[in-house]
């Protein structure tokens, strides 16, 4: 991703992703995307688990473990990736 900053990149998939209907994806996708969006902006010193924990959150936070192992860039590299893939 040498072409433009990884920033600028990353808020131009989000744009386009904000114009992407939830229908229009089927849920693996979009747990996928929130997944990669969260672990690319996730402020470490404010983490807390809702005790509000229901079925729709455990989908979510289970995606999100899934890709832990990512760094912040890698998760961004892969959310534009994912986006790029689904705008074609």
């Amino acid at each position: 991703m040498i072409e433009k900053d990884l920033d600028i990149q990353f808020q131009e998939a989000v744009e386009i992703a904000s114009n992407m209907t939830q229908a229009s994806l089927p849920q693996d996708v979009q747990l996928r995307l929130y997944a990669y969006y969260k672990h690319a902006t996730f402020d470490r010193t404010r983490f807390n688990i809702s005790e509000n924990a229901d079925l729709r959150n455990a989908f979510k936070t289970n995606a999100w473990i899934q890709i832990s192992h990512l760094t912040q860039d890698e998760a961004k590299e892969q959310y534009i990736e994912l986006i790029q893939s689904l705008s074609k």
